[in-house]
């Protein structure tokens, strides 16, 4: 396969001289974002929001400056990122936009809408064929996502605590699925119900097709038939009290193999962009209602049109960073009782793991791993 390209820049400026936003959009065009035809098209930027309480995310500013582009290009575009399958600030649509608004993303900030790709309650999605999946046949994606003419996706890169780094993979087949996408990426299993949490209200049931839940008339609670409940997740998005839950129990390396899968099922058959800051590399995922120090130094803003590519690329760029003094890496590599792994990602998050994504990927031929870097 031929080797694909990467365009990158560092985070440099000269006094009086472009921005940050203004380099980010001249990396843009080098990489060929006038190719994608936007002229009259609906144009998904994916992007996360962060948290409440986390200050890594992207700036707002960068959103801008890709939406500016995008619009010179005659494009439509939106910001957009799904529901959570966890309680947070995040978990439905309507608190997904006031965390956005509170973190600096609203229309007048951006300079185009934002919609939550799967809904009100997390439930708005559509099966996508995954093709060459091995683990997953059909992906449940945030449908308005799915809707748009053109993807592209802006990420920041990060640490993770269990997918070892958070790249442009991440962002889009974690991001993209609905919350019952994320509990067939997350989980192997099927959900339990918090009777405590329970109000009896059976919105769930209605949710579910296959007779996997069962009201007690006595108690007033709703159960878990396991011998019919498929795991499908639809009725997390339909509680609005998280009284139904997943365990997050899908070891790494299927967890990779999933997410991958999911990337592709976004990707797959259209034109696409993919843009990553290396940028405040915190060591876990901005989805944390903290940040911790960051681990690696910013060493810059990557764009390319594979997905896997860009994240190699971005892979090799930290691990050949040295670790920030203090931060989570640097402590560990300190303590003389530490068993040192492969690389920064491990040594941040021992837990993590992050090969098996990559691999797969490159299996499924989602993209390559084999990239030249060009540098602006």
């Amino acid at each position: 396969m031929e080797k694909a390209k990467v365009y990158f820049t560092d985070f440099h400026t000269v006094a009086f001289g472009d921005g940050l936003p203004t380099k980010l959009q001249k990396l843009v065009r080098r990489a060929g974002i006038a190719d994608l035809q936007l002229d009259g098209k609906f144009v998904a930027i994916k992007m996360h929001f962060g948290e409440l309480g986390n200050i890594s995310y992207l700036r707002p500013n960068y959103a801008r400056a890709i939406v500016d582009v995008v619009k010179e290009l005659g494009g439509k575009p939106f910001l957009t990122d799904c529901n959570t399958m966890y309680p947070g600030s995040r978990k439905n649509a309507l608190e997904h936009l006031e965390c956005a608004w509170q973190n600096g993303f609203t229309p007048l900030t951006v300079g185009c809408p934002i919609l939550i790709g799967d809904g009100l309650k997390g439930t708005d999605d559509v099966d996508v064929p995954v093709r060459d999946g091995e683990y997953i046949q059909h992906a449940k994606i945030g449908r308005a996502i799915m809707d748009a003419d053109v993807f592209i996706s802006l990420t920041h890169f990060k640490g993770h605590e269990m997918t070892g780094f958070g790249g442009a993979i991440k962002n889009i087949g974690m991001g993209c699925g609905s919350r019952a996408g994320k509990c067939d990426q997350h989980s192997s299993g099927k959900p339990s119900i918090d009777v405590d949490r329970c109000r009896g209200c059976m919105r769930c049931q209605k949710e579910c097709a296959n007779g996997g839940l069962v009201f007690d008339e006595t108690t007033r609670k709703m159960h878990v038939d396991q011998d019919h409940c498929v795991g499908c997740g639809r009725c997390l998005g339909a509680c609005n009290f998280d009284a139904i839950q997943f365990d997050n129990d899908a070891a790494n390396a299927l967890l990779n193999c999933r997410m991958a899968e999911y990337t592709k099922a976004v990707v797959d058959g259209r034109p696409c962009l993919h843009i990553s800051l290396v940028v405040d590399v915190s060591p876990n995922c901005d989805c944390h209602g903290e940040n911790d120090v960051p681990i690696l130094p910013n060493i810059g803003m990557f764009v390319s049109k594979d997905p896997l590519a860009l994240d190699q690329a971005c892979v090799d760029a930290c691990l050949a960073a040295k670790p920030i003094a203090g931060s989570q890496l640097a402590q560990h590599l300190e303590d003389p009782n530490f068993v040192r792994h492969h690389d920064h990602f491990t040594n941040s998050a021992p837990e993590s793991e992050w090969q098996s994504c990559l691999e797969h990927a490159e299996k499924i031929h989602l993209g390559t791993r084999a990239y030249e870097l060009i540098k602006m």
